[in-house]
């Protein structure tokens, strides 16, 4: 048995809190903007932290923390996109490396994707950027994998 890593022991207690406050309400925007919060203020390294959402085959930004956004992402491109076409989360240690990143701020150095499901299709991704290269590894990836089966919950 391996001993729980102290960041995902953090998800975890991040999860309890997010459920707490998001039981009264039966809204996905207004559960991913107290997430989307939650998780920027409270994770060391988040640099811009937020949901784009498909919308009539676009992927459109949703509620977010940190920078200003790119509105829309170009179809099939970056890191986003990745996501949704391949239903997994995408680890990108170095977006410099990352074949058509789009850029929406020249400072994010690394960025984690995890695809938003809902009822067996994606809907839209988790986007958390860094300023750090190669910030996020696999607690991160299963912490939020769990946070966000509480969107839909």
């Amino acid at each position: 048995m391996t001993k729980e890593s102290s960041k995902l022991a953090k998800y975890k207690r991040l999860y309890a809190q997010v459920e707490e406050l998001t039981a009264p309400v039966d809204n996905p925007l207004s559960r991913m903007s107290t997430m989307v919060a939650l998780l920027h203020h409270k994770m060391k390294g988040f640099f811009w932290t937020g949901f784009y959402l498909l919308q009539d085959g676009e992927l459109l930004v949703g509620p977010y923390q940190g920078p200003v956004a790119c509105l829309r992402l170009r179809k099939d491109v970056g890191v986003c996109w990745a996501g949704i076409n391949t239903q997994k989360t995408i680890l990108v240690d170095d977006v410099e490396c990352f074949p058509g990143h789009i850029a929406c701020s020249s400072l994010t150095k690394s960025e984690i994707v995890v695809p938003l499901m809902k009822e067996g299709r994606v809907v839209g991704v988790l986007d958390i950027d860094s300023r750090d290269l190669a910030q996020f590894d696999q607690d991160d990836q299963a912490g939020l994998e769990l946070l966000l089966e509480l969107i839909y919950k």
